[in-house]
């Protein structure tokens, strides 16, 4: 790997689901990232079943890729409860796992949650009525708060946000328009408001579109794997984009 003088690449793709038989299916893609990108984005949804047999797989996969590897978990990850042996076994092979975190790669600030579901605009769900509503939107307040924190730790000029959930509906669309509000929500947009960053990534809408903006032109890209292979049938399954180079900062 090779920095170059005037940028940093970024390689980004989420939702692998990568499950106890993917032995084998995966390691061309994070060749591919490492010979491509000087780091790497995951946006959640590395595991099918949220397994800690998925994650092991997962690791071996990834040990091609000798660049750093920066992720966050997605609902799959969560889906079995384990969530936190997940995280564990990816800590222990190097990659660094956000929740609410900040850290820096190459002098770029990197912040990552994994957001949640309420849907965009006027038809955000309120905290209004029953309590299971209500907590509900709590967990995605709660989620964006950590957004918000994680922001505004940051002290690089250069900065990236992951999600797994998208923060806008332009990068949903193609879904079916039901599960819009299930997809993500307009709450996490107001974090990046406040504290723009120079691109923003996130998974999830496999049947959703590849680019959008926030409403202060931010870039949104949707990098979930199944999108970006139906999308780009050319091209390795993850995005690149590059970064200028400045002075480091601290975070």
């Amino acid at each position: 790997m090779v920095i170059s003088q005037e940028s940093i690449r970024f390689a980004a793709v989420g939702d692998l689901h990568c499950r106890k038989e993917s032995a084998g299916s995966l390691r061309n893609l994070f060749t591919q990232a490492a010979e491509a990108a000087d780091a790497l984005l995951l946006c959640g949804d590395l595991t099918d079943y949220g397994l800690p047999e998925e994650t092991h797989v997962l690791v071996e996969e990834m040990a091609a890729a000798r660049i750093p590897i920066v992720a966050v978990l997605g609902n799959h990850d969560f889906e079995s409860g384990r969530q936190e042996e997940v995280q564990r076994i990816l800590i222990d092979a190097g990659v660094r796992v956000l929740d609410g975190e900040a850290c820096e790669i190459h002098g770029v600030g990197i912040v990552g949650v994994k957001g949640f579901a309420g849907g965009y605009g006027r038809g955000t769900l309120g905290p209004w009525g029953e309590g299971a509503i209500k907590q509900f939107v709590n967990e995605a307040l709660h989620e964006a708060l950590k957004l918000e924190s994680a922001l505004a730790k940051l002290r690089t000029s250069q900065r990236i946000a992951m999600l797994h959930y998208s923060p806008i509906e332009a990068t949903v669309k193609g879904e079916p328009v039901e599960i819009y509000a299930f997809l993500g929500t307009s709450r996490l947009e107001e974090p990046l408001i406040r504290y723009p960053v120079n691109a923003v990534f996130h998974g999830h809408a496999h049947r959703g579109t590849p680019e959008g903006k926030t409403v202060n032109n931010i870039p949104v890209y949707n990098v979930a794997k199944p999108l970006l292979q139906r999308s780009f049938p050319d091209r390795p399954p993850f995005r690149i984009i590059e970064i200028p180079k400045t002075e480091a900062g601290t975070v």
